[in-house]
């Protein structure tokens, strides 16, 4: 099984809205940098997020800045991606991942190389 859960995907206007979350689904991620990446078919995988384990200052791709919004409830070990505005470019899988180190608050946030822990992914598909 894999150490995250997202949630919340599914069909959308263009202009609508999604709201995805992510969950462990076993051990806590409350002491890792969480990112949410998304891959569309034929593309690599996009960095679209990543928030620090204290739950400041996240950071956004340049494709989701000023329309998406990334939070984290550590008591409830949870991460979200508000998504507002949504266009047919962001239809892709939206993967949560947890940084590979604890307690780490350096920049080497934006590849996926710097998580280690993954979920299985979530489908976005915004119509036109």
């Amino acid at each position: 099984q894999a150490p995250l859960v997202e949630a919340g995907g599914g069909l959308v206007q263009t202009g609508g809205s999604l709201r995805l979350s992510c969950a462990p689904s076993g051990r806590r991620f409350s002491t890792y940098a969480m990112g949410w990446f998304r891959q569309a078919p034929g593309k690599e995988r996009e960095f679209v997020a990543a928030i620090a384990y204290t739950g400041l200052s996240p950071l956004y791709g340049d494709a989701v800045k000023g329309r998406f919004t990334l939070s984290r409830d550590r008591t409830k070990d949870t991460v979200e991606l508000q998504m507002n505005n949504l266009n047919p470019d962001d239809t892709a899988v939206y993967y949560c991942a947890a940084h590979s180190r604890q307690y780490y608050l350096g920049d080497y946030l934006y590849s996926d190389h710097d998580y280690n822990y993954w979920g299985q992914g979530t489908q976005v598909t915004v119509a036109s």
